[in-house]
């Protein structure tokens, strides 16, 4: 089902057809967009991005050290870094992520947590419908196809706004994430493994071909703007908002003191 309100405009930052941004750059890059919103210096703001190398996130609540191997992050090149909002540890890699903050009082950011999470998952749901692909969202926060999650989200309300972000993956590959994720048991990992295998899909194996990030976040703008009844303006970051960026990947999302912390 479809949720929509009155007409609603949002600027929309799209990095999806370009080269893939760091881990702690994209972290700040939400962050920096936060605060411009959050001070009405901004237009609540749509952004779809990927990332280059790959990453694993943490949620803010989790230790990077008892979830992520880092050392086998090293050896694979890949990024470690703590998220703003909660939930588990995600490898990124074969995806589009969005992330959309908004105004407490936005149409899409009522009270209810659960409620936020199904208006603005109502826009991936259209899009993914535009692709050919029938989902569905299932509460708390992810969205599904056949039983299959394809989509996580997660979020969090500082001061006067709502930061949601979320996947939509394009493929999945449970033996590499869980190389780099550490596992209580070793002798669980094959059981996790083909857990993921039979839980999680991307739209690669669901369409039989291959898919883009780009094409994919051209069809979830069509579906957000058609759920939410939205104005999708294109737009970029401010060079305050550039700013501000740099210097939250630098001092934050770089630094021992937050990626360490318990």
């Amino acid at each position: 089902m479809h949720w929509k309100g009155r007409l609603v405009k949002l600027r929309v930052i799209d990095s999806s057809g370009e080269r893939g941004i760091p881990g702690a750059l994209n972290m700040g890059i939400d962050e920096a967009l936060l605060g411009s919103v959050s001070r009405f210096e901004a237009e609540p703001t749509l952004r779809f991005y990927t990332w280059s190398p790959a990453c694993v996130t943490v949620g803010y609540f989790q230790s990077l050290e008892e979830e992520v191997d880092l050392e086998a992050c090293r050896r694979s090149g890949v990024d470690a870094v703590r998220r703003l909002t909660g939930g588990g540890a995600v490898f990124h890699d074969a995806e589009l992520t969005y992330s959309i903050i908004l105004p407490l009082s936005h149409e899409l950011a009522p009270d209810d947590i659960l409620e936020s999470y199904r208006r603005i998952c109502s826009g991936l749901v259209a899009g993914l419908d535009r692709l050919g692909v029938e989902a569905s969202f299932e509460p708390l926060n992810d969205i599904s196809v056949g039983g299959k999650k394809i989509s996580g989200n997660a979020q969090t309300r500082r001061g006067s706004c709502l930061l949601q972000h979320g996947t939509i993956l394009l493929d999945s590959d449970p033996d590499r994430m869980f190389s780099l994720l550490k596992v209580p048991a070793e002798k669980l990992k094959g059981k996790l493994i083909e857990d993921v295998k039979s839980r999680v899909t991307g739209l690669r194996s669901l369409l039989g071909r291959e898919v883009s990030a780009a094409e994919t976040a051209a069809s979830i703008k069509e579906g957000c703007a058609e759920a939410w009844g939205a104005e999708l303006v294109s737009g970029g970051l401010s060079a305050a908002e550039a700013k501000a960026a740099a210097s939250f990947a630098a001092e934050r999302f770089s630094s021992l003191a937050w990626n360490a912390r318990r």
